[in-house]
């Protein structure tokens, strides 16, 4: 009778932990581990000054895995594709140009807590970013367009701020640069038919800057942000015996909203 007693305490007290350890709410100031998944629509601009811009409006995705341990140390790897069809200016208009962004970082951080409201997460790491535009074809005065491609590489290099607000309601801005590691530009100018071999133009020197200003609740986080790229010219390689090609210095500027969900 005495075994059975003790037998059944025993289960109540791992049960009761169990429960309780299950209710357990992370606490919202500190980075949450697990799976995130969303989406985000954009305002969207890239411009060679003096010579051409691509202009419109974008709409992608974006995933993300979060790991932590205890001594509050974390890593992330997160995604993003974005499509738009944009808008052409330059020798002519071309309207609806398909352009494509596909991206992927990882980072490492630690969270530190200022106070019980108050908490701030730095984190370095890896990015690199794939662009893509068609702009095959024929403008209004009759420019023969191609298909560009374009890669960075890249250092992000941030700090996320996280304020309690009231209840589970925190405000989470985040400030990065982006220190350009390097980039290529890939112009298809065979496609014009004018006797041009293909560019692969090397990119050394730029910047890029991103902000967040997110609201988090729950499982549940969303807001405005913007990134921002800058980037010099490039080299010069030749393109036909008497021909030479550079990609000009150039600068992007998206900005948008971004809705996320995390498991």
């Amino acid at each position: 009778m005495r075994k059975r007693v003790l037998v059944a305490a025993l289960l109540a007290a791992v049960s009761t932990a169990a429960i309780a350890e299950t209710g357990k709410q992370p606490d919202p100031l500190l980075t949450r581990r697990g799976w995130e998944v969303g989406g985000q629509f954009s305002k969207y601009q890239y411009e060679e000054p003096d010579f051409a811009k691509l202009t419109g409006e974008r709409g992608g995705a974006v995933g993300a895995y979060t790991f932590t341990n205890p001594n509050r140390i974390y890593g992330r790897i997160d995604g993003r594709v974005s499509y738009g069809a944009l808008e052409y200016e330059g020798s002519g208009t071309m309207s609806a140009v398909p352009d494509w962004i596909f991206e992927v970082r990882a980072v490492v951080g630690r969270d530190y807590v200022v106070s019980e409201n108050v908490a701030l997460s730095p984190y370095i790491g890896l990015g690199y970013r794939y662009l893509y535009d068609d702009l095959r074809g024929y403008t209004t005065t009759g420019a023969v367009g191609y298909q560009r491609y374009s890669q960075y590489v890249y250092a992000p290099v941030g700090i996320t701020l996280r304020m309690r607000t009231g209840g589970q309601w925190v405000i989470a801005p985040t400030l990065e640069y982006d220190v350009f590691l390097g980039g290529r530009q890939y112009s298809q100018l065979s496609e014009t038919g004018f006797g041009y071999s293909d560019a692969s133009n090397k990119q050394d020197s730029g910047r890029g800057y991103r902000a967040y200003l997110m609201l988090e609740n729950g499982h549940w986080s969303f807001g405005p942000w913007m990134h921002y790229w800058n980037i010099k010219d490039s080299d010069v390689v030749s393109i036909r015996p008497d021909t030479l090609a550079m990609e000009p210095a150039n600068w992007t500027r998206e900005y948008g909203l971004e809705l996320r969900y995390r498991f």
